[in-house]
């Protein structure tokens, strides 16, 4: 079974080191805020200019002044900054942002990412993705695998307008966790129930599947 957001939001969130400082993206990404372990520090950093994001809101803890990059109401954990853009996009170019987790419209092989544009449809647009791909070593994707209407978003070249080139290590669908390495998808994790076939059968990019792949835990 194809994972929720919220079991995306939960797996990705595995991702965070002790000490972190991460940006997370529009959309899927920003749900990981709700799902650092307690006994974690990890600080939050935000392109509109805060540092120290908090999880969402309860209904009475909302702030309509106090958003994130998304225009989401958020929360400020103790110790957070508030600053201009500028100085945020300042950590952001300057590298010491520790991982960035990004939504994609595709993802190809040779770990480009194509997140901003559809021609021809009206969405919310670049934002901080450029800086973010340009100023990260380590990215992490979370997307679907596929589109509503079955195709892969697993390419072999990116067809749409790309926000980074090479720029993408590790890619975690709502099928599978994947690396990218030497122009190939690593098969590295599998969403619970989900079989290696139907994760092959969806992915239009070289893939390599290990001997042993195991299921996801949370």
């Amino acid at each position: 079974m194809a994972l929720t957001r919220e079991q995306l939001a939960q797996r990705v969130a595995q991702e965070f080191q002790d000490g972190y400082y991460v940006n997370l993206g529009i959309g899927i990404p920003t749900l990981a805020a709700n799902y650092i372990p307690n006994d974690m520090q990890v600080v939050l950093q935000s392109e509109n200019g805060l540092l120290g994001m908090g999880p969402f809101p309860l209904e009475e803890e909302i702030d309509a002044d106090l958003i994130n990059a998304g225009k989401q109401t958020v929360t400020m954990v103790e110790g957070a900054a508030i600053f201009s853009s500028a100085e945020s996009f300042g950590m952001i170019r300057g590298g010491h942002v520790d991982l960035t987790v990004l939504g994609a419209f595709e993802v190809d092989c040779q770990g480009n990412i194509a997140s901003w544009m559809i021609p021809g449809k009206l969405i919310k647009g670049m934002g901080g993705a450029m800086d973010l791909v340009a100023g990260a070593d380590n990215i992490i994707v979370t997307m679907t695998h596929a589109s509503k209407s079955g195709q892969s978003k697993l390419l072999s070249e990116c067809t749409l307008p790309l926000t980074g080139k090479g720029c993408i290590r590790r890619v975690l669908t709502d099928l599978a966790l994947m690396d990218i390495e030497d122009g190939k998808f690593i098969l590295r994790e599998r969403a619970p129930g989900v079989s290696v076939d139907e994760i092959i059968n969806l992915t239009d990019g070289e893939l390599v599947v290990p001997d042993h792949v195991p299921e996801m835990t949370f």
